[in-house]
């Protein structure tokens, strides 16, 4: 086997320029292949972060009537559908998948939230207990969250995020405010921030359509005043904070189907489900990795030319050692000898397009990365099996030469000279 490896080094060296030339096809196939691979995995990176963002691993499950959440701005809330029960709630903590649960809820603000004379239009107010915070991964940026005790006395402060400050107090000390929710009055205790800093990468008007949530804020009250401003009895939504980024469809779909089980609606369309991100992304993802299918198709194209020009240059080169064939031969080498040699050296070719294919793969990705601005990520393993696939062509477009060789008369061969 070595002895087959130096000849094939040394029978690639002797003609350089057509070992390159053989080469090409085998290079430029592999190179589109790991480009266009390359993109895709960055795209899909790219939209995971968009949608899930950096880790905060939280899914929604909210109240739907049909494909849509059910808003109570505008309709009473459903007949048999009571509040989140503790017992509901400690199913759901109990869930393998789930870190934390709180219940929540929730009211997208069209009016009815004012401060002095600037009234807020757009973003929500959110009734949440102390362990929301935690649960959405929110911390403290200034002041403080309201207590258990606060909770419990039915305080009427609340919570903001930086949207409120900007929007509603145009960036005034936010600390002691009082704002207006529904005709209450409440006192602004504290202003919260997520832990991540994560911005989702915008491209295009499309990019902003899809990533982009309600930038106006979010008022968090307590959760035991909420009826006090808005209804009681009204339905609640349950925010989970899944173990994994890979936990949140299965966190989302079981903790939807628990709260399922403790509703009984007359409206048979009403019931809850995960808002699943993650579910979201692997979905623009088979979108983005279908359209680029064909064209690794089309790159794979140029493999198969590749194969055949190795094959091509394989015959000349039986043809041009045909007299070095017959020689071993004449001496006693077999024919499995005389066929591995020749496949050594085609399976070396190809391999040796293969490194330079996503060497140069790799190259054309990153220029196209900074040139278009499209996100790429490497893929490894498709890089490792590329260079695998081209010593498998390399074998595959060697046998018919190889066994061509193998099957010379010793005789005729030593007649050529």
């Amino acid at each position: 086997m070595l002895e087959n490896l130096r000849l094939a080094f040394r029978g690639i060296w002797t003609h350089k320029l057509r070992s390159f030339l053989t080469m090409l096809g085998i290079i430029i196939g592999i190179a589109a292949i790991i480009a266009i691979v390359s993109t895709i995995e960055g795209t899909n990176q790219q939209i995971k972060e968009n949608l899930i963002g950096s880790g905060s691993n939280t899914v929604d499950i909210q109240l739907y009537q049909n494909d849509w959440p059910l808003d109570l701005s505008y309709s009473e809330a459903p007949f048999g559908v009571p509040q989140v029960s503790d017992d509901a709630l400690s199913e759901i903590r109990d869930l393998d998948e789930v870190k934390s649960a709180s219940k929540y809820a929730n009211r997208q603000i069209y009016d009815g939230v004012y401060y002095l004379n600037n009234s807020m239009n757009g973003g929500y107010v959110k009734g949440v207990e102390t362990d929301y915070f935690s649960t959405a991964n929110l911390t403290v940026k200034e002041g403080r969250l309201f207590t258990v005790d606060e909770l419990k006395d039915y305080k009427k402060v609340c919570v903001i995020d930086d949207g409120v400050v900007e929007d509603l107090l145009h960036n005034d000390e936010p600390i002691g405010k009082i704002l207006e929710i529904q005709g209450d009055s409440y006192v602004v205790i504290g202003v919260v921030a997520s832990r991540s800093t994560f911005e989702p990468t915008i491209n295009s008007i499309s990019d902003y359509e899809t990533y982009m949530q309600d930038e106006s804020g979010t008022v968090y009250i307590p959760l035991s005043t909420w009826p006090i401003s808005y209804k009681y009895d009204e339905p609640e939504n349950v925010l989970v904070r899944a173990n994994s980024t890979d936990d949140m469809t299965a966190a989302g779909k079981k903790t939807a189907d628990i709260m399922n089980s403790y509703i009984n609606p007359t409206d048979d369309t009403i019931k809850y489900q995960s808002k699943d991100l993650l579910e979201q992304a692997q979905q623009l993802q088979q979108l983005s990795s279908s359209t680029n299918s064909m064209l690794i198709w089309i790159a794979a194209i140029s493999l198969l030319v590749g194969g055949i020009g190795v094959m091509n240059i394989m015959l000349v080169s039986v043809t041009e050692r045909t007299a070095e064939i017959g020689l071993k031969k004449a001496i006693g080498a077999r024919k499995g000898k005389i066929m591995g040699q020749f496949l050594t050296e085609a399976a070396v070719l190809t391999s040796m397009g293969g490194v330079l294919g996503v060497a140069s793969g790799i190259g054309l990705a990153q220029i196209i990365s900074i040139m278009s601005g499209t996100p790429v990520a490497i893929s490894w393993p498709a890089a490792f099996i590329a260079v695998i696939f081209s010593m498998v062509i390399g074998i595959v477009f060697g046998i018919l030469p190889s066994h061509q060789a193998a099957n010379l008369n010793p005789i005729d061969a030593l007649r050529t000279n």
